[in-house]
């Protein structure tokens, strides 16, 4: 059940987010997702659009992380699975799946195929900590929320520069 507030309290809670932000203090959300078993957070302004997995046309003679192409709204999305990427197991296509697009800003049109969409969070939340097992240029830093859960934050910018992602030949 949703915790139930008080009008005023929202009131006040509105009052100071607004203020927050008229002084340029406002708080960027991130958005959550889950892959594999591993925990991610991306910048709110990076994350662009979120869709339930579409069908997905298979590329011949491609690395085994790239899921295929997806058509979206006419647009052509190559769709890397983001667990296998990192060496984890193929993310299961169901209907928890998404597809994250997030190459759209940067003017790419690549999806990240995740297995599940964990929301939006608060960056206030987290405690960064040391990244000693960073594997890739795209980890941006290692979190930790308030459940003591695990999370690295995902630089898009990086990861679509990366030579790695962009060749997706066998």
């Amino acid at each position: 059940m949703a915790k139930k507030i008080s009008l005023r309290e929202f009131q006040e809670h509105l009052a100071a987010r607004l203020t927050s932000a008229a002084q340029g203090k406002a708080s960027s959300a991130l958005l959550g997702v889950q892959t594999g078993a591993d925990y991610w957070l991306l910048n709110l302004s990076d994350s662009g659009e979120i869709v339930p997995l579409p069908p997905l046309t298979t590329v011949p003679l491609t690395k085994p992380w790239f899921s295929g192409i997806a058509n979206i709204r006419g647009n052509l999305y190559s769709v890397a699975d983001f667990s296998a990427l990192r060496g984890g197991e193929a993310t299961p296509m169901n209907a928890a799946s998404r597809l994250l697009l997030v190459g759209t800003r940067h003017g790419s049109n690549a999806a990240l195929l995740v297995t599940r969409m964990l929301g939006l969070k608060n960056p206030d939340q987290f405690t960064a900590v040391s990244a000693d097992d960073a594997q890739h240029p795209w980890e941006a830093e290692h979190l930790v929320d308030s459940d003591g859960r695990r999370w690295k934050k995902l630089n898009v910018r990086a990861l679509l520069a990366d030579p790695d992602f962009m060749e997706i030949g066998a």
